[in-house]
């Protein structure tokens, strides 16, 4: 099943004020660049073709790939010179590039990209910038066993504030953290039919309008994922991936953690 990723957003929030051009996709957990260990989830789970829709910084993830360094992440043998691979990342996937504007929405990248998805009942999608170490296969599975025309995993909202139960004398009542209300919100991770594109406008978005309208006709499915997710909307949040990955604690790398398993 192809992957679309996009990876064509300005980042904003992560930015702190830096200059660079550097898209978020790019920023570094560990070796790799984000993009790269959502990338290697799909592939542990055997989906290797994806199609990136790029945009901002769109030579920044050309060149990472167009020079692709093995040896940063994989054991190999350095024999009279010559590096010989011990093991190896990504020699079986297809990745298609493709220029989807600076400043399409999400949905009108997906749109662009729709003629490289031609022949593909079913297809996933991704905001490249978020990672996890969600069962994909059996949120694949659900999916494909529903009449859905889209699939969203959603999780429980992040925020660390607490909502305020206030009486009509400003006494407050109760105090309840946001992560403990009854309340989800958008995970990233997508599953999607072609039927989805009959309801993305020209310049349009992928949630507001095309999962919107499937959602009017009961033809969206939620995912409800309680496990490991992380964003990285913030500097703050990238760096806490950094620091964990650096202490070992990688729970979205299930490709290490289930090889370890079985050595």
């Amino acid at each position: 099943m192809k992957v679309v990723l996009f990876c064509g957003g300005y980042g904003m929030r992560m930015r702190n004020g830096d200059a660079s051009d550097v898209p978020k996709p790019m920023a570094m957990v560990g070796p790799r660049p984000l993009i790269w260990h959502v990338m290697r989830y799909y592939a542990h789970f055997g989906h290797t073709e994806f199609i990136l829709c790029l945009g901002y910084g769109a030579h920044h993830i050309k060149e990472f790939f167009l020079n692709y360094q093995e040896t940063t992440s994989n054991d190999f043998v350095l024999r009279r010179g010559k590096a010989e691979l011990l093991s190896t990342d990504i020699a079986d996937w297809s990745i298609t590039f493709v220029q989807t504007g600076l400043e399409s929405a999400i949905g009108e990248r997906l749109r662009r990209v729709r003629p490289y998805l031609e022949g593909d009942e079913m297809f996933l999608a991704n905001y490249a910038d978020v990672l996890t170490d969600a069962p994909l296969p059996e949120m694949i599975e659900r999916f494909t066993e529903s009449d859905a025309g889209a699939s969203m995993m959603v999780v429980p909202p992040q925020s660390s504030f607490h909502c305020v139960e206030m009486g009509e004398d400003g006494r407050i009542g109760a105090l309840t953290p946001v992560s403990e209300m009854p309340l989800w919100e958008n995970g990233g991770y997508f599953v999607l039919r072609q039927e989805v594109f009959d309801h993305i406008p020209e310049g349009g978005d992928l949630v507001a309008d095309g999962c919107g309208e499937l959602a009017k006709q009961g033809k969206l499915l939620a995912y409800p994922y309680r496990g490991f997710w992380k964003p990285t909307d913030t500097v703050k949040e990238r760096v806490q991936l950094d620091d964990a990955y650096a202490h070992g604690d990688r729970p979205w790398a299930r490709w290490e953690r289930e090889a370890a398993s079985t050595a």
